[in-house]
């Protein structure tokens, strides 16, 4: 079998399908053979989503939750996996960004990030996990930012959500080599997506703008295909970007240069 071909009649679980990363990634999967159960808070995006599938339509099966509420996430993936028979990969690519300052944010917005960034990521993985383990077959993946490996301007609880991904991740991957369920963290640097214009602001309203910076990046569609290549490739640490992720290097080799170089950078 060529590596092109692994996902042919898989089942994939993508959150954040509406649009953006997710939304790619729900076609890149179908091109290459799977079923994608789509899910984010947005059920006219999913139908949109699916729509736009075209002949392969039914390829897809639009399942909306909001990650903020696990009270029913249990109950949505017993019942896909009764219907379905198994998930063979959960692609947690759904979340919530943030601009605001840490003097300016009152705690119950950090709560509500963390709610949506890790709590809803590993209450799902948490449902999904057992069934894998049971079959000994599956491959999780986390969505975190290079934010996520280092603090950044404005995003103070959105950074600390996606840092505490992983080392719950890492910890996930080291306990269940044995049961043969892989996991990788995705680290997106600078993707065209509408997560700025969707981030929250000090007061949980939307930010409603397009930074500069994501403005820059690459597309939705090329991210996909990255992070396909890096699960195809089995990479514990999936990088999505360009030059910006230079920043993880020079964060880890020369601490006293990244520092130079953040206190410099736009935080939009």
């Amino acid at each position: 079998m060529r590596r092109d071909e692994i996902f042919e009649g898989k089942v994939a679980w993508i959150t954040g399908a509406s649009s953006g990363i997710g939304e790619a990634l729900v076609h890149e999967f179908i091109r290459r053979g799977a079923l994608v159960i789509a899910s984010s808070n947005d059920p006219e995006g999913l139908e949109r989503v699916r729509n736009a599938c075209g002949s392969k339509t039914e390829k897809v099966i639009c399942s909306p939750f909001d990650l903020s509420d696990t009270s029913e996430i249990d109950r949505i993936a017993e019942q896909h996996v009764e219907k379905l028979g198994r998930i063979d990969y959960l692609l947690n690519i759904g979340g919530i960004s943030q601009r605001s300052r840490i003097d300016e944010t009152p705690v119950w917005l950090d709560r509500k990030i963390f709610e949506v960034n890790y709590f809803g990521t590993i209450a799902l993985t948490k449902a999904v996990l057992p069934y894998m383990i049971a079959r000994r077959s599956g491959y999780i993946l986390a969505t975190s930012s290079i934010a996520g490996r280092f603090g950044f301007p404005l995003r103070s609880a959105y950074s600390a959500s996606k840092q505490a991904l992983h080392g719950f991740f890492e910890t996930l991957f080291l306990e269940n080599k044995e049961h043969n369920v892989k996991s990788s963290v995705i680290i997106p640097g600078r993707v065209r997506t509408q997560i700025s214009f969707h981030a929250l602001d000090r007061e949980g309203n939307e930010h409603g703008i397009l930074d500069e910076g994501l403005a820059k990046g690459i597309s939705p569609d090329r991210a996909a295909k990255i992070i396909v290549r890096g699960m195809i490739r089995n990479k514990r640490e999936i990088l999505v970007g360009k030059s910006e992720l230079y920043l993880l290097y020079i964060r880890r080799y020369c601490p006293c240069l990244f520092f130079k170089i953040a206190d410099k950078i736009k935080a939009t």
